[in-house]
């Protein structure tokens, strides 16, 4: 049975990591690089998975290498495909994402995707309202009607809000589940009075309101009670995908039943173990290392190696151009 329904395109990143990235005309060592899917909703849908979460994603590919990339890595994290849209006439997009050691930041070269827009028309009611939760990232016209569909049937809807758009703000009462970036933070407020910020986002709409800061940790509003959670103390090697990654383990513990507060102590451990590896996928852990991690603050990496392992090579041993979405 399908529980969470996320609607985002994929997209196809190869990443490169580096002591440090160089200036124009120099030169520097690749530590690491990999082929993983990307895109927000995806990445928090493919987390699902890892926790033990049946998905399905709604979204439009290209007919080419990265979206059969993107179908495959898909079925493999058990989200259904049925309702992603592979266009004949598009391409996939694709990020070359490089992070560096040095500084433990990151730099972006993107191709903007040639993909047909995802419309009304291409939405299944039924498919959207048959789980517990909708993920959506954007509030253009056919996520606004998800939204409305769902919240009719009682489902709760959750919005990652990495950065602040005007559609966004002015729909809260489509929203149950607000997460936002620093970057939303700093567009809409600009004092750091936390709880009182988070509670003006509630009040238009959203019972939960959280925003994640990074390696200072996550806070919100749930109800009456304001929380603040520090970040864990890893070893970052990547950042990519820390958000998306901490957004689906977020929904896992809603799914759960489980108190706010330590939803987000969970999805930070997630979140945290991600970023040891390179990318927004590899590092994703299982749920037992997450519950050894909880425990007693150690990362088993025997099967999240075999995973940095396969998404160095997956791209170059890649299936005949025989699959589907609807496969």
């Amino acid at each position: 049975m399908i529980e969470v329904v996320g609607i985002g395109n994929p997209i196809m990143d190869f990443l490169v990591h580096t002591n440090k990235i160089p200036a124009t005309n120099g030169y520097s060592r690749m530590k690491e690089y990999s082929w993983q899917g990307g895109g927000k909703v995806p990445t928090a849908l493919v987390t699902l998975g890892r926790l033990g979460v049946k998905t399905g994603i709604i979204g439009i590919v290209g007919a080419d290498a990265f979206g059969r990339f993107s179908i495959e890595d898909f079925k493999r994290h058990n989200v259904d495909t049925s309702r992603l849209i592979v266009d004949p006439n598009g391409q996939t997009s694709f990020c070359v994402c490089l992070s560096e050691q040095e500084t433990q930041g990151r730099s972006f070269i993107e191709r903007i995707p040639v993909l047909r827009k995802l419309t009304v028309d291409d939405l299944d009611k039924d498919y959207i309202t048959q789980g517990r939760v909708l993920h959506l990232f954007d509030m253009g016209e056919p996520d606004r009607q998800a939204a409305v569909w769902a919240r009719e049937k009682g489902i709760t809807v959750v919005f990652d809000a990495d950065y602040y758009t005007r559609e966004i703000e002015n729909n809260y009462e489509l929203i149950d589940v607000f997460i936002a970036s620093e970057f939303y933070y700093n567009a809409v407020f600009k004092d750091d009075n936390y709880e009182k910020n988070c509670k003006t986002v509630q009040e238009q709409g959203p019972e939960i309101v959280v925003f994640t800061f990074g390696e200072r940790g996550s806070l919100g509003v749930c109800g009456s009670k304001y929380f603040e959670v520090p970040a864990f103390t890893v070893k970052v090697m990547d950042t990519t995908g820390a958000g998306d990654v901490y957004h689906g383990a977020f929904i896992y513990g809603l799914l759960q039943g489980w108190d706010v507060e330590y939803t987000a102590r969970f999805s930070s451990a997630v979140s945290a173990i991600k970023c040891t590896r390179v990318g927004g996928r590899a590092g994703i852990p299982d749920l037992p290392t997450v519950e050894r991690f909880l425990k007693d603050g150690t990362i088993d990496y025997t099967e999240i190696d075999r995973r940095v392992d396969f998404y160095r090579e997956y791209m170059f041993n890649l299936p005949p151009d025989k699959a589907t979405a609807s496969e």
